[in-house]
């Protein structure tokens, strides 16, 4: 069943049309993206889908029957409100029954006759419309996303809680269709991850703006890509899209190279001056007329983060003991806050200190890349803000080589002047720009490798996309030739284009990077090691790649799910845990027997020291060559305890039926 049908959307930019006659359908069920270039207008798009903006023609046809929840690339909120009234800020009737039943419910020991009889009646209509099923959804989503206290005001939440109260606001409503802008910008890993599986799984139609490359991927079954103010369609996820775009650039060219071909050979017949009054020769001058205005295929401008670069001294940057603790009563400031604010705890700063970091001691190495992996409100940025001198620490100091040159991209950059253009923002550091080969450009010639081009340079800071003012703030950044840089949440805003370019400089940068993403791709990218920070605040090392760390998590999850489900098996049974054990099995042979017992005994032993392991890596340990053979070590291990827990789980049902 159709749910939306786009028609002929067109939308004029600042200079020119973002884009023209864009048509499209949403069928129920699908999952589809929109991807390109910062600046190519994919938020104005959604928005005008939303129905934000307005177009300047076509029209966005919505199945009366579906509803859609729009979530904003950044939320909307009145502060004021508590975090139940931002949720349930919404005109359907099941919500508002549930809202009403939820708020009565907190109370319910100490309601007055009114409030008693009106339960009631909310309990029958809870019963009538079957919204319990409904409710427990809802109640699953708050839970999973940390959503606890609902009476909490929106301004006193930091910016990745916002974004998480705005992203429930979106998935509880009554609604079949989700309009998503960004949805993983400011989120930890752990919540996208949830949140992919949600969308993959929901049988609701998902489009969305992303340039996440894993979610793509895991979400989606239809690209669009939005390029030079045309709409395309690509059937598949991500990497499907990336196979077929390069069939299809690949055939423009042949064509172009086929058309140049035949003009080659039809304009020296033009020459000859041919007689244009036959039929014949007019069709074919006429063929020859519509190959030369042919339109060429347009490969795009590629650019290089490229800037010359400071050689490491031999004392780089070394952490002693550093901590850093939140005081009770901390308060947010609604996002807003500054960037260690934002960075805190929503939950553990309510009732008492919090510690973010503990006894946190570390001796950088030339060229070593480490990402930072944490929840949200673990201490990321604060971690990074003491590391920059943004932030003093309570105890322990870091110590900064003579010849480490810091560059820190910040997760907001702040402009000073908004007003200023593009080129006098970069002229302000530097009119003459020197790279590592002994080039020297100029701050325009330089801002047009960065993918700033033409009139775009003369532009206010303020007429830029969100992507485009990052891309900027990079650049500017870059000029200061750093040998040691700190990126906080630098994919935030910025399109896949752009990701795949600072990715290559990156992995060929010869100094040190520290890096805090959410984007796993890239993380997995540019990063061969991690510090996880606990929610304790202790720091442990893990080295490999961050969807390595995150197969471990879900590992981890699953071994306590499979543990408890073990712990429950005997007390449901009507045999007591002796009978049950497997020295009298059923159905199997003597042989299975003496396997199944073995199993246990070595899946034990296995548990044990996979423990030990845990508790190793943990530690706080700063020598990478031990934690790099623990790793392995444990790898192996869970390997083989999946192994023998799939046999033992066969052994098991074959007893139990």
């Amino acid at each position: 069943m159709n749910l939306l049908s786009i028609k002929g959307l067109t939308k004029i930019g600042r200079e020119a049309p973002l884009f023209t006659d864009v048509t499209l359908g949403l069928d129920e069920g699908q999952k589809a993206a929109l991807i390109g270039k910062n600046g190519a207008g994919k938020s104005t798009l959604l928005n005008c889908v939303a129905g934000v903006l307005a177009p300047d023609a076509g029209s966005v046809v919505f199945n009366k029957e579906a509803g859609f929840s729009y979530l904003a690339q950044t939320p909307a909120f009145d502060g004021e409100d508590t975090i139940r009234a931002h949720i349930f800020k919404s005109d359907s009737p099941k919500l508002k029954i549930i809202n009403e039943y939820q708020s009565l419910c907190v109370n319910l020991g100490n309601l007055n006759q009114a409030q008693a009889e009106r339960y009631e009646a909310l309990e029958k209509k809870m019963n009538d419309g079957d919204l319990w099923n409904y409710e427990a959804q809802i109640s699953s989503i708050l839970s999973t996303l940390g959503i606890h206290d609902l009476e909490r005001k929106m301004k006193t939440l930091s910016g990745g809680m916002a974004k998480k109260v705005a992203l429930a606001q979106v998935l509880v409503e009554d609604t079949k269709i989700l309009l998503l802008d960004e949805p993983t910008n400011h989120l930890d890993i752990k919540t996208i991850s949830w949140l992919e599986d949600y969308l993959r799984n929901t049988s609701r139609a998902v489009f969305m703006v992303t340039h996440d490359r894993y979610f793509l991927d895991s979400v989606c079954s239809d690209i669009y890509e939005l390029e030079r103010g045309r709409l395309t369609l690509y059937h598949g996820n991500y990497s499907e899209y990336l196979e077929k775009k390069e069939k299809e650039i690949e055939i423009a060219k042949n064509t172009d190279r086929r058309i140049e071909s035949v003009l080659r050979f039809e304009r020296d017949w033009l020459l000859r001056g041919p007689c244009a009054r036959g039929t014949k020769a007019k069709a074919r001058i006429q063929r020859d007329q519509q190959l030369i205005a042919h339109e060429k295929f347009q490969e795009d401008k590629g650019f290089t983060f490229e800037t010359k670069e400071t050689r490491l001294g031999g004392k780089i940057l070394e952490l002693h003991r550093l901590s850093k603790n939140y005081p009770k009563g901390f308060a947010f400031a609604g996002g807003n806050g500054t960037q260690a604010q934002d960075a805190a705890a929503d939950n553990r700063l309510q009732a008492q200190e919090a510690p973010v970091l503990k006894d946190f001691s570390y001796t950088f190495s030339k060229g070593q890349k480490i990402g930072i992996y944490g929840n949200n409100g673990s201490g990321k940025t604060t971690l990074l803000n003491m590391i920059a001198g943004r932030l003093a620490p309570d105890s322990g100091n870091v110590v900064l080589g003579v010849n480490t040159h810091i560059a820190y991209y910040e997760q907001n950059p702040a402009f000073k002047d908004s007003s200023m253009t593009a080129l006098e923002y970069i002229e302000e550091a530097a009119e003459w720009i020197e790279l590592n080969d002994g080039r020297k450009l100029s701050a325009a010639l330089f801002l047009n490798e960065f993918g700033f081009e033409g009139k775009i340079q003369h532009s206010p800071v303020s007429a830029l996309s969100g992507g485009e003012k990052k891309r900027l703030y990079l650049v500017r950044l870059l000029i200061s030739n750093p040998n040691f840089i700190i990126l906080d949440e630098p994919t935030n805003d910025f399109d896949i284009w752009t990701m795949n370019i600072l990715e290559d400089f990156l992995t060929q940068f010869k100094g040190c990077l520290l890096v805090v993403s959410h984007d796993r791709y890239f993380m997995d990218k540019v990063c061969d090691t991690l510090f996880i920070l606990e929610d304790d605040g202790a720091v442990a090392g893990f080295v490999g790649k961050c969807s390595e760390y995150i197969e471990l998590l879900k590992e981890r999850e699953r071994e306590a799910k499979l543990s408890q489900v073990q712990e429950a098996a005997p007390q449901n049974g009507s045999q007591s845990q002796d009978a049950a054990a497997p020295a009298k099995p059923k159905k199997l042979s003597f042989k299975e027997q003496k396997e199944f017992a073995a199993l246990e005994a070595d899946i034990e032993k296995l548990e044990a020291r996979k423990a030990e392991l845990e508790a190793a890596l943990s530690s706080g340990e700063s020598d990478f060559a031990k934690i790099r053979a623990w790793n392995d070590e444990y790898q192996t291990l869970s390997a083989d305890l999946d192994a023998k827990y799939a046999r033992w789980e066969e052994l098991s049902a074959r007893i139990i039926g």
